[in-house]
């Protein structure tokens, strides 16, 4: 079997530092290690419209700031198939067959979508597209035969739920579509990168995001703004590791190199929390330091994208030809769910020769 990988992000806004964390960074280790026979990454367009159907142009304008992010993060067309949803109608019909292999009950208790509804305040009118979105997410999934999908925690239940739709789609029609493996951080801090001001999560929509495309003014203010530890009010005081927003960010993004190179009062990360924890250490310093660290990490993403940005034909040539692609790959495995469903009639002469031998004999 191929080993494939399908991931993508919905296109409501420019990418941020918890996407990166949280299954960038992963994508372009996993493009660069040759370890996979196929990998398409997908502007998830159609399904920023199951909470964005009134601001079309929100989607629209957010397809090239989303490109962008990906090849500023280093995901190369050379080596993997960028791709538009909603480019790819294959998709849709494949959600419209899975549709009834699953019940409405069983979408009520996916935790993903119910986090998401209570987030957008759908409670009282969910909107149809987007309380069946595990389903078109199954469609995406399904139509590359992927085998693994870069992920961050929160969409654990999407990937099973995709899982529990093959295993029906295979039980009742017979073995045609593939299970797939979320590809978790292995960093722990990355599973859910909190945002700035200490909430769950970062969220475009909760304003708490450092994106991608931030100027270096722009991450600094916002990091050093960060929520850190109420309780440590002054630089003696002992302070507090867990639920500090600082301190999670850089473990997500420190290693003991940066130390030598920005703060050489510590050899590594565990040594600059113990003082922390013991009281002396202030926030000011943490966050200049935290701020030095993302802006090394930042800075190539930076480069890639002014480069990119002066040529835009190319970003557009990317998106047309990855989406042409991806159309042809999922019109094959259409054309293999329509043959396991009985709906090819006229691809071969099996129906026709079926129907005259029927009525030949009334």
């Amino acid at each position: 079997m191929k080993k494939i990988i399908l991931t993508g992000d919905r296109p409501t806004g420019k990418l941020h530092i918890g996407h990166y964390v949280g299954s960038l960074r992963r994508r372009v280790e996993l493009q660069n290690a040759g370890d996979y026979d196929a990998m398409y990454v997908m502007i998830a367009d159609a399904q920023a419209l199951t909470d964005n159907a009134d601001h079309p142009e929100k989607v629209r304008q957010n397809i090239i700031q989303v490109a962008l992010d990906y090849l500023s993060c280093g995901l190369d067309p050379n080596k993997i198939t960028i791709f538009i949803q909603s480019l790819v109608p294959q998709l849709t019909e494949l959600s419209f067959y899975y549709m009834n292999l699953v019940t409405v009950s069983r979408l009520q208790r996916n935790p993903t979508v119910k986090s998401e509804i209570q987030m957008r305040d759908f409670e009282a009118s969910i909107p149809v597209g987007f309380f069946t979105y595990p389903i078109s997410q199954a469609a995406d999934i399904t139509a590359f035969h992927a085998t693994a999908v870069p992920a961050g925690e929160d969409q654990k239940p999407m990937l099973e739920q995709t899982n529990e739709i093959v295993r029906k789609f295979n039980a009742t029609y017979g073995e045609t579509l593939t299970e797939a493996q979320i590809l978790l951080p292995e960093n722990q801090a990355c599973l859910r990168l909190p945002g700035t001001d200490g909430k769950a999560k970062m969220s475009k929509s909760l304003g708490n995001c450092i994106y991608l495309s931030d100027s270096p003014e722009e991450v600094r203010q916002k990091v050093m703004n960060m929520f850190t530890d109420p309780t440590h009010l002054k630089v003696s005081d002992p302070g507090h590791i867990e639920g500090n927003t600082v301190f999670t960010y850089l473990d997500a993004f420190c290693k003991d190199e940066h130390f030598a190179q920005f703060c050489p009062d510590y050899q590594n990360l565990d040594e600059m929390k113990a003082h922390y924890q013991r009281g002396g250490l202030g926030d000011v310093k943490v966050k200049k330091f935290l701020n030095q660290v993302i802006q090394s990490e930042l800075e190539p993403i930076r480069r890639r994208r002014a480069k990119y940005e002066a040529d835009i034909p190319f970003v557009l040539d990317v998106l047309k030809a990855g989406s042409e692609k991806a159309a042809k790959v999922a019109q094959q495995t259409l054309d293999e769910v329509r043959a396991a469903m009985k709906l090819n009639y006229f691809d071969t002469d099996e129906f026709a020769k079926e129907q005259l031998a029927l009525f030949s004999k009334s």
